[in-house]
């Protein structure tokens, strides 16, 4: 909106005991999110290529919702960028991958919302969620554990 003020971006970090490729295909396929995220997802991993993620019922109030956008950049097995409108403003989210030992340190950093209302818990949600979801995609692919449902193949 104009003559909002752009914050300062959204970042987490974690270590996840897999390796950059396969953590990469975790981010980059339908399957891959819906085995431990999401409900339905639909990815195409390529630059002018398209995300949508879906919930069906999910967490404690079971909302059900979806939102995606373009993929901006796939650059295996180390960077996947996206975007998506999680309140106004159109936000980017790239993931980016670095080998560490046997594993991987993934990083996750959002950037784009504003101060306008539906931005900031836009934001409040996003800061929350972002730390939640790298919980759960080390949980899934460290140990198989996944929250909720998973949608058949």
């Amino acid at each position: 909106m104009a003559g909002e003020i752009e914050l300062p971006p959204i970042r987490y970090n974690t270590y996840i005991d897999a390796a950059p490729q396969k953590v990469y295909d975790t981010l980059t396929t339908a399957s891959g999110w819906d085995a431990w995220f999401t409900q339905g997802a639909e990815v195409d991993a390529r630059s002018e290529g398209s995300i949508l993620f879906r919930w069906v019922d999910f967490k404690v109030d079971h909302h059900s919702a979806e939102n995606g956008g373009p993929v901006l950049e796939a650059t295996p097995p180390q960077r996947f960028v996206f975007q998506w409108t999680p309140g106004d403003s159109t936000t980017t989210i790239a993931f980016e991958l670095e080998p560490l030992g046997p594993g991987t340190v993934v990083t996750v950093t959002e950037s784009g919302h504003t101060t306008s209302k539906r931005d900031l818990d836009a934001l409040v949600e996003c800061a929350a969620g972002w730390g939640e979801a790298l919980t759960l995609l080390k949980m899934y692919l460290e140990h198989g554990i996944t929250y909720g449902p998973v949608p058949e193949p």
